[in-house]
C-alpha cells in the first residue's frame, strides 16, 4: 500500500470513528441521547428573540437568576424543560433551534415559540411566532440534517431517535390568545367548548403523528394548566366583574374539556394507533392547582400575583424592561402575568420525573428507561 493510500485510509477511519462517537456520546452523558422540545412561551428559550413580536423576553428583568442573563426565557431563571434536561443528565441546556444546526442537533433542539398554538392563527395578535405546524416542519428539516451523521442510514437514525425524549406543551395560547379573545378571533362564535376542543385535538393528532413519522417514540404531552387562575386572568376577571372570586371558572371549564380529550388521545396512541410509541400525559392542570392550593408547604408566600408586572395582581402588563422585580423570587409561584417562577418550574419537573402523581400512565423516569 502506498503512503498516500495509507494516509487516506487513516483519515477515513478517523472520520468514521468520529461519526460513531458523535452518535453514542450523548447517551453516555445523559439518560437519553437527545431531547426535542415543542411548545410556547412556557418553554421557549430564545426562538422568538429575532422575531417581530410582542411575545419576547430577551430583556431584563427576565433571566435575572439565569447564568446567561436574559436569553429569551419567559421567567426569572430556568424553564420547566431546562430543569427536566438537568434531571435527565444533560450537562448543558437544550439550545433553541434558531441558533443550532448540523451535528449539535444530535443532542436535541428546542423549537418552542412564545404565543404559539396548535392552530396556525393563534397568537397573531402578538405578532410573529412559530406555530406547532411550523415547529414540526422545522423538526423534519432537522431530521434530514441529522441523517448525514448516520451516513444516510435512515434505519440507524430511527433507532437513535427512538431512544430520545420528545416534549410537547401546546394549547394554552389557543385559549388565551384565540378562543377567549373574541375581539380578535371568531373561534368563540364558530365553536363551543366541546367542538373547539375536538378541533384542537384533531389538529394536534396530526401534528404528533407527524413527529412519530419522523422518529419520535418516547413522547411527553402536557395538559393545559389552570390558566383561569393566572395573574393575567385574575386581573381581567376581577376588574370586569368586580368579583372577589379567585379564578375565572369559565376558562377553567373549557380547559378541562380539552385536557380530558388529550388524555384520551394518549390512551389511543398507546393502545396501538401509533405502533411502538409510548406517550406520557402530564396533568399540568392538577399540578399547578396543587402548587397554588398548597403553596405554603412548598415555600410560596404569594400564589396569585406576579413577581414583576403592572396593575392588579401584577397581571395587567408583563414585566417592563429594567423593572425591579420582587426581591425573593423563591416566595412567588408566578414570575409575571402568565409564567411560573424558576422555583415552581423545578418543583414541577421533579414531581413529574419520578412520581405518577401527575404523570400517566408512567412517569418520565420510566419513559426514559424504556
Amino acid at each position: 500500500m502506498g503512503t498516500l493510500s495509507f494516509v487516506l485510509l487513516i483519515i477515513l477511519g478517523l472520520v468514521l470513528f468520529g461519526l460513531k462517537t458523535t452518535v453514542s456520546q450523548p447517551q453516555q452523558q445523559s439518560q437519553v441521547p437527545c431531547f426535542f422540545i415543542f411548545g410556547d412561551s412556557l418553554v421557549d428559550n430564545g426562538n422568538n428573540n429575532r422575531l417581530l413580536s410582542l411575545a419576547r423576553a430577551n430583556y431584563r428583568p427576565y433571566g435575572i437568576d439565569f447564568p446567561q442573563g436574559a436569553t429569551g426565557r419567559f421567567t426569572n431563571g430556568r424553564t420547566y424543560v431546562d430543569a427536566l434536561a438537568q434531571i435527565l443528565g444533560f450537562r448543558t441546556y437544550i439550545p433553541p433551534y434558531s441558533r443550532i444546526r448540523g451535528q449539535a442537533l444530535l443532542r436535541g433542539a428546542n423549537f418552542a415559540s412564545g404565543a404559539a398554538g396548535i392552530r396556525d392563527e393563534t397568537g397573531d395578535n402578538l405578532g410573529a411566532h412559530t406555530s406547532m405546524n411550523q415547529q414540526v416542519t422545522l423538526y423534519t428539516s432537522a431530521v434530514q440534517q441529522m441523517l448525514r451523521y448516520f451516513r444516510g442510514d435512515g434505519n440507524e437514525l430511527q433507532r437513535y431517535l427512538s431512544r430520545c425524549i420528545f416534549y410537547s406543551g401546546m394549547g394554552s395560547n389557543d385559549y388565551l390568545n384565540n378562543y377567549f379573545m373574541p375581539d380578535f378571533y371568531s373561534t368563540s362564535t364558530d365553536f363551543n367548548d366541546k367542538t373547539y376542543a375536538d378541533s384542537l385535538i384533531k389538529n394536534y393528532t396530526q401534528q404528533l403523528t407527524r413527529l412519530y413519522q419522523f422518529g419520535a417514540r418516547k413522547i411527553i404531552v402536557t395538559a393545559i394548566g389552570q390558566i383561569g387562575c393566572i395573574p393575567y386572568q385574575l386581573a381581567r376577571y376581577n376588574n370586569r366583574n368586580n368579583s372577589t372570586e379567585r379564578c375565572n371558572d369559565k376558562i377553567n371549564k373549557a380547559i378541562v374539556v380539552f385536557n380530558s380529550q388529550l388524555k384520551k388521545l394518549v390512551d389511543r396512541f398507546n393502545k396501538g394507533q401509533l405502533q411502538g410509541a409510548k406517550f406520557v400525559y402530564l396533568d399540568s392542570y392538577k399540578s399547578t392547582a396543587d402548587l397554588a392550593a398548597n403553596g405554603a408547604s412548598y415555600g410560596f408566600e404569594v400564589v396569585d400575583k406576579g413577581c414583576c408586572g403592572v396593575g392588579r395582581n401584577n397581571g395587567q402588563i408583563t414585566c417592563l424592561p429594567l423593572q425591579q422585580p420582587c426581591s425573593d423570587r423563591t416566595k412567588y409561584l408566578f414570575w409575571d402575568a402568565f409564567h411560573p417562577t424558576e422555583t415552581a418550574n423545578i418543583l414541577l419537573a421533579k414531581s413529574n420525573f419520578n412520581s405518577r402523581a401527575y404523570a400517566y400512565p408512567i412517569n418520565i423516569q420510566e419513559l426514559a428507561n424504556l
